[in-house]
């Protein structure tokens, strides 16, 4: 499986969520607890600019929900690198070993990779690899939408990658995210993300973080 290259978001659910900032108050689908939601009514996204905090909906948790054009390269033999165009922003998932002990928090955390039913440590045998999993910890607190909805620095991301290619040739990446937050969620926060593959990056566009 190969998961290099340059993918475009396809956007064909929840698009009030996605392409849009939905209107305080509407939450449908995340199981926040009653706390929870009191915190996402008091949402100021004037008050997160004041506080140089434009980058809250671009954490790990919510990031690859983002609309826009991922680019993936291998940075070395060990670590995938992600970067993304909407808030320029970029991660790194390392195979083999554990987040140190030591590491700060920060918007996209630390994510510990591996490849699904190999046990490869990085670069997998060619037509061996199962899905990419992808955990993720040491988390800033941010935003899980782009309205306010909190997730805490307690949260937990895992994250299932697939590729698939049709018969015309068009190749999909799919992206399973499970987002676990006992602070601020009473269940687990489940999406699906869809990409598909482009020629080149004759179409990235570099993009701020931005609350509106």
């Amino acid at each position: 499986m190969d998961l290099t290259g340059y993918w475009v978001s396809i956007v064909t659910e929840d698009w009030r969520y996605r392409m849009l900032v939905a209107k305080k108050g509407d939450y449908s689908g995340v199981p926040m607890k009653p706390e929870t939601r009191k915190l996402a009514e008091a949402w100021d996204p004037a008050k997160d600019e004041a506080a140089g905090e434009q980058c809250k909906p671009y954490g790990a948790a919510a990031l690859m929900r983002m609309p826009g054009r991922i680019h993936v390269t291998w940075e070395n033999d060990s670590t995938l690198r992600v970067d993304t165009d909407a808030g320029t922003q970029m991660r790194r998932f390392h195979f083999g070993g554990s987040p140190p002990a030591a590491e700060a928090p920060s918007w996209q955390g630390y994510s510990v990779a591996s490849w699904e039913g190999t046990g490869a440590p990085g670069r997998a045998p060619q037509g061996k690899a199962g899905a990419l999993k992808v955990v993720t910890t040491h988390l800033r607190p941010g935003y899980l939408r782009r309205n306010g909805v909190p997730y805490s620095a307690t949260a937990a991301l895992t994250e299932y990658y697939n590729v698939v290619q049709e018969s015309n040739g068009d190749q999909w990446l799919f992206i399973t995210t499970v987002v676990e937050d006992p602070a601020y969620l009473t269940d687990k926060f489940i999406t699906s993300t869809n990409f598909r593959k482009e020629a080149d990056g004759s179409k990235w566009h570099l993009s701020p973080c931005t609350l509106r």
